[in-house]
């Protein structure tokens, strides 16, 4: 029996890691399975936890108030030293390219204990965009014995870059998240009730899309885009919320300063005086997938929704000048808009007035996966 270590401490992480969890400790003649979380993302991360009924076995906690990237490094680092001399797993599985998974990755390797990487190989090559992701990621495949890639152009980076470990496509298991979450959420009629309920609480009437409306879902929160490139995609959206009235506009708001400033200095102080633009808090993770299949275009410069949000039908337009994911773009589900004023009001315009455009995108293949990506790395994980 394999004693296999999950550790992650983000949000997006956890619900990218859940699935793979559930999957694991269903096969518990072959793995002992252990969660450690780190709290790099504490309150949004307990969140997703709760959805998919995970109780870590390890919880480092490392969240403190201003921390930066040297901060979550260290604590992580030096919290993984304890855990897994206590521990003594086989392998250490990490997610994607987040603080967390890079420094996770480098423990386990200082203990010279096999790393796997779910979701390896996405690439941009610019190691400043996106930040500190880009190196975050080619650092831990560089660690991994195991690399999972979620698609076969992903593979294809590792290749070329020789990692050492071996590699397996297996699909994303955002997709097995996402089918998890929306099953939970048409099968049980309290559940989404419950979802409404939470909406109208945090400034959102999910009823007025019964008239009509069309909803545009709205999240940015990259550092790279702060600053100047903040202020034109709010300002965008503004103006976009005027040209058209008949559409609603939901935007939950990170937490971020960062974030909240530029939108007071476009929107001003009052952000509940618009008819038709809704900021909202932070919303978790069920939360949030009922408001995205309720949506007709998604607005962002997350990473991860680039491959859920097609998965639902939904044209994605990406406030980045660069993406990892460039599977989308061949594919048409997702568009590159960057924090360019006019290329927002255009793209979306275009999606908006243009019946067969929006078509077009809403009903492109999605490559990132069929929902059994955590089967397959459990195979990977049993055969090797």
């Amino acid at each position: 029996m394999k004693r296999i270590m999950l550790v992650f401490g983000t949000r997006p992480e956890a619900i990218k890691m859940a699935p793979l969890v559930i999957e694991l400790k269903k096969n518990d003649a072959d793995f002992e399975t252990i969660v450690c979380v780190t709290g790099q993302h504490r309150e949004m991360l307990d969140q997703v936890l709760d959805i998919f009924g995970i109780k870590p076995d390890y919880d480092l906690n490392i969240m403190k108030q201003g921390q930066d990237l040297y901060d979550i490094t260290a604590r992580v680092l030096t919290g993984m030293r304890d855990v897994l001399n206590e521990c003594k797993p086989d392998v250490v599985l990490v997610h994607g390219d987040t603080t967390t998974s890079t420094a996770a990755a480098l423990a386990a390797f200082y203990q010279q204990i096999p790393v796997g990487h779910v979701e390896a190989g996405l690439r941009t090559y610019n190691i400043y965009s996106p930040w500190p992701e880009e190196m975050n990621r080619q650092l831990t495949g560089r660690i991994s014995t195991y690399n999972f890639a979620p698609t076969s152009l992903s593979e294809k980076n590792l290749k070329e870059e020789k990692v050492h470990g071996k590699i397996f496509v297996t699909g994303n298991t955002v997709i097995d998240a996402l089918h998890i979450v929306v099953a939970k959420l048409k099968g049980d009629k309290s559940m989404a009730e419950e979802q409404v309920k939470v909406l109208a609480k945090a400034g959102y009437d999910v009823s007025r899309l019964d008239q009509g409306r069309r909803l545009i879902l709205i999240t940015g929160h990259r550092r790279e885009n702060f600053g100047e490139g903040f202020i034109n995609m709010v300002t965008a959206m503004k103006d976009l919320s005027e040209k058209y009235p008949d559409v609603d506009f939901v935007y939950p708001m990170h937490l971020n300063p960062n974030v909240r400033k530029p939108i007071h200095q476009v929107f001003g102080e009052d952000l509940t005086a618009y008819t038709n633009f809704f900021f909202i808090e932070p919303l978790q993770y069920l939360e949030f997938v009922y408001l995205m299949e309720k949506s007709h275009i998604v607005l962002t410069d997350s990473g991860g929704i680039q491959e859920e949000a097609p998965g639902l039908g939904k044209p994605v337009l990406v406030m980045r000048d660069t993406t990892e994911r460039p599977e989308a773009l061949e594919s048409g589900t997702v568009h590159l808009v960057g924090t360019d004023y006019n290329k927002i009001m255009s793209e979306v315009s275009t999606l908006l007035d243009n019946a067969e455009a929006y078509q077009r995108m809403s009903q492109a293949v999605n490559p990132y996966g069929d929902g059994r990506a955590s089967q397959r790395i459990i195979q990977a994980l049993i055969n090797n």
